[in-house]
């Protein structure tokens, strides 16, 4: 890949096995401000934090509240993913390009569709649960519905695209043949289209479990409010048997999520399989009706009720004040939450393929690694925030590493999976020559990988500029603190500002992830 010109010596050329590692040079100056950040008061917090991990309170009492948290978490998460898939499903098929020229001849009505999907995909899903707090007040129903809304859009996109994507060839000879649409798209796409949505619904229910974990911690219910509470009172044993808890869960899930993926043949996130049609239809169908009453029990343990849905709250009056809204100090609220964003990507995206390499002599490094980006995968931002606070100054750094430590533990763990998954041949033609653990793991599978990993690396950043609200929702940097302010005195008029400008920027960076997801793939 051509990364820059020399003058009388032509284009310089980088190898692509390092085009992911090249992220990681921000690890630099980083790790050059760092010292004049760091304050050193609360390293003992550090340690006793750390410590607590091997001695974790096994009090009846703080297991049984632990447990009860976790149930509800896991409960909002399921109730909250199923809602979103069933209506995305449902959003992608009416966004869809080739469903519309099919069924009416123009595409016009998807792109209407898709623009105005856009907004709610655009709010991060804790925003929808204060706002929606706001209105309905606190009850189990406002969470789900903070889950359900801007991941129903999000399944809607991803499931449009995969139509728009799909070959029409068997869809056109059925419609030259006299069949209606309807049968027609059913019977020429839905096969295909199996697949990919069932493993990206599996995706989202790892995303979902996370999510309700994080609204717990803002006070939305569910074991994330007892793991904000024990850290801010220090009592890490406390903490860390919560902890262990849902780490426990969301590793058993993971595996689950892993074999179905294996069994039904379902196309990896970002690797060289790729498969077209997907087996054991009936172990799907099979495994959705059971999963009904599930969710109804589910519903009616957490005491979902719809009818809660039209009981509002009153709200206090109001004056807007516009002119004080347009005094706020709006270049550096913006250019701080893109530099997070920046930052907090390219330490993520550089440091997992960094890491895996420095690793690769040594299994039982890796497996301590697996176990940090495991625990980095399910920590919330927010309390990793916290936490640096007790070393650091608060800032945009300390809050690009918040959000770096976590999806470095995503990224790590499909970067695994995709490696896992890839051709092995050069690799070990490259050691059997006598080349080391690590080069031969960079111009093997990792030159395999380069740009498919990069290209979704290009998809994170995107998630992670909504996740900038998360940190700034703990006076961490960007607009996400001003957004706490507003919502703590009801500012609707700083609300409404902030949050127009939080989707402009989302969706500005959806479009700028996009054009190099498709540059890196295409190239």
């Amino acid at each position: 890949m051509t990364v820059a010109s020399t003058p009388g010596r032509g284009p310089l050329h980088l190898p692509p096995p390092l085009l992911p590692l090249l992220p990681a040079l921000v690890w630099l100056p980083v790790l050059l401000v760092l010292p004049s950040l760091s304050h050193g008061g609360g390293w003992d917090l550090i340690g006793q934090f750390a410590g607590a991990a091997f001695t974790p309170s096994l009090d009846p009492l703080v297991l049984g509240s632990a447990f009860s948290g976790l149930g509800v978490t896991a409960g909002i998460a399921l109730l909250g993913w199923a809602l979103s898939l069933v209506l995305g499903v449902l959003g992608g098929v009416l966004s869809s390009r080739t469903v519309w020229r099919t069924a009416s001849g123009s595409a016009l009505p998807a792109e209407w569709i898709r623009r105005l999907l856009a907004v709610p995909r655009a709010v991060h899903e804790l925003l929808w649960g204060l706002l929606l707090l706001q209105l309905l007040g606190l009850q189990p129903v406002v969470a789900v519905l903070a889950i359900t809304i801007p991941y129903a859009a999000l399944v809607a996109r991803v499931v449009s695209d995969l139509l728009d994507a799909l070959p029409t060839r068997g869809l056109d000879a059925l419609r030259l043949a006299g069949a209606p649409a309807g049968p027609a798209l059913l019977t020429a796409l839905g096969p295909a289209l199996q697949p990919g949505v069932i493993s990206y619904g599996g995706y989202r229910l790892e995303c979902a479990l996370r999510s309700a974990t994080l609204l717990g911690v803002f006070g939305l219910g569910g074991l994330g409010t007892d793991l904000r509470l024990t850290l801010q009172s220090l009592q890490f044993h406390e903490l860390w048997s919560g902890l262990w808890m849902l780490l426990l869960v969301m590793l058993a899930l993971e595996a689950m999520l892993r074999v179905l993926r294996q069994r039904w043949a379902m196309p990896a996130r970002f690797g060289l399989t790729r498969r077209s049609v997907g087996r054991g239809g009936r172990e799907v169908a099979l495994g959705l009706l059971l999963l009904l009453p599930l969710l109804v029990l589910v519903a009616v343990a957490l005491g979902v009720n719809p009818l809660q849905l039209g009981q509002l709250q009153p709200l206090p009056p109001w004056t807007a004040d516009w002119p004080a809204v347009a005094a706020l100090p709006w270049p550096s609220l913006i250019g701080s939450t893109i530099g997070l964003t920046l930052l907090a990507a390219a330490l993520a995206v550089g440091s997992a393929p960094l890491l895996l390499l420095l690793m690769a002599p040594w299994p039982w490094g890796r497996a301590l690694m697996q176990a940090v980006w495991a625990l980095g995968r399910l920590w919330p931002p927010p309390l990793t925030a916290l936490l640096l606070l007790f070393v650091l100054q608060p800032g945009v750094l300390t809050a690009a590493l918040a959000l770096a430590f976590h999806n470095l533990g995503i990224l790590g763990r499909l970067l695994l999976e995709a490696e896992d998954s890839a051709p092995v041949l050069v690799e070990e033609a490259l050691t059997v020559a006598g080349t080391g653990p690590r080069l031969a793991l960079l111009y093997g599978r990792f030159s395999a990988l380069a740009r498919s990993y990069l290209a979704y690396g290009a998809y994170r950043a995107d998630v992670i500029l909504r996740e900038t609200v998360v940190v700034g929702l703990v006076g961490a940097a960007g607009l996400g603190s001003l957004l706490l302010e507003a919502l703590s005195s009801f500012a609707i008029d700083q609300l409404i500002a902030l949050v127009a400008v939080y989707v402009l920027l989302t969706l500005m960076g959806e479009d700028l992830s996009d054009r190099l997801r498709r540059r890196l793939l295409a190239a």
